[in-house]
C-alpha cells in the first residue's frame, strides 16, 4: 500500500464530548497509518457542519446525520459520503454496580416492592435527554404511582449528585445517552428495556467532504467505512482517559494495540 504524500493533511473535526474524543483519537490513528498528518478541530456539531460546507473540513467525525442541524448541510453537500455508523447512542436507564443483577436487571424490576423499599425514587439526567420518553416509561410499569419521578439537571450537577450517592452507598437510577462519561466512569449498569420506550438508536456515522474523498488515501476511507466501536468500545476507550488518567490518544492507542485487524 503505497502511502498518501506526506505533506498531505487532513482535518478532522469533533464534538468537545467524551464519546466523539474517542472515534477522532481512533480516526487520527487509521489517518496517520495511511500516511497522513491530522489537523483536529473540536467545535460544536452546527459549527462543524458549517465549516465542512464551507470547504474548511474534510473528515466530520461521529456525527448525527439525521440531527436537525445536519440534514440541510448534508442536503448541500450532495457528494459527501456519510460513512457506515461507528456506534450507536440510545438512551438508557442504569444503576450503580453494587444494585445486584438479580434484583433489578430491567426498568420493569424498579417496580418490585423490594427494590422500591431500596431506591431513591429520583431518576435524575441531564436537561436535554429527559422529556417524553421518560414520562412513557414511568406510566407504563407504574413507576410513577411508586414514588419515582425523572429530574432534569446539568451535566456538572449530575456528575456531582452521582459521587455523592454512590459515596453514601444508595440505590438510585439515572438516565443516560449512552456511551456517556458519568456511566464509564463510575462503572453504572445499564437496565435492559427491550422495548425501546427511551427512544431508537441513533447512529454516529463520520461525514467525509467531496474534497476530502479526493486526498484521504482510499485505503483510509475503507477502514474507517469499517470501523465499529459500538457503545462498549467508546466505553473501553473513555474508560482509561476517566480512570486512568490517559490521554485520548493514549487511550486509542491502548485500544488499538489489542486489535491489531484495524490498522495496517
Amino acid at each position: 500500500m503505497p502511502p498518501a504524500p506526506p505533506e498531505l493533511r487532513i482535518s478532522v473535526g469533533n464534538v468537545a464530548s467524551p464519546p466523539h474524543r474517542a472515534i477522532a483519537a481512533v480516526t487520527r490513528r487509521v489517518l496517520e497509518a495511511h500516511g497522513h498528518r491530522v489537523t483536529s478541530i473540536e467545535a460544536p456539531a452546527k459549527q462543524l457542519f458549517g465549516l465542512q460546507v464551507r470547504g474548511w473540513l474534510d473528515i466530520l467525525v461521529s456525527a448525527w446525520p439525521t440531527a436537525p442541524h445536519a440534514s440541510p448541510s448534508l442536503r448541500t453537500q450532495n457528494s459527501a459520503r456519510v460513512l457506515s455508523p461507528h456506534y450507536h447512542p440510545r438512551q438508557v436507564w442504569a444503576v450503580p454496580p453494587y444494585v445486584p443483577t438479580s434484583m433489578v436487571r430491567t426498568v420493569a424490576d424498579l417496580a418490585r416492592p423490594a427494590v422500591v423499599r431500596h431506591m431513591s425514587g429520583i431518576i435524575a439526567g441531564v436537561e436535554a435527554d429527559v422529556g417524553e420518553y421518560s414520562a412513557k416509561v414511568l406510566a407504563e410499569f407504574g413507576l410513577d404511582v411508586l414514588g419515582y419521578s425523572v429530574v432534569g439537571i446539568s451535566e456538572a450537577v449530575l456528575g456531582r449528585w452521582v459521587r455523592q450517592e454512590l459515596m453514601d452507598r444508595k440505590w438510585f437510577v439515572v438516565q443516560l445517552l449512552r456511551p456517556h462519561r458519568v456511566g464509564t466512569a463510575h462503572g453504572l449498569r445499564p437496565l435492559e428495556e427491550p422495548e425501546g420506550m427511551l427512544g431508537e438508536a441513533v447512529a454516529a456515522s463520520s461525514v467525509i467532504s467531496a474534497e476530502g474523498l479526493e486526498h484521504v488515501h482510499p485505503d483510509a476511507v475503507t477502514c474507517l467505512e469499517n470501523l465499529y466501536l459500538g457503545a462498549e468500545g467508546i466505553e473501553e476507550i473513555d474508560a482509561l482517559v476517566a480512570t486512568r488518567g490517559f490521554s485520548p490518544l493514549q487511550a486509542a492507542d491502548r485500544y488499538l494495540s489489542n486489535r491489531p485487524g484495524l490498522l495496517p
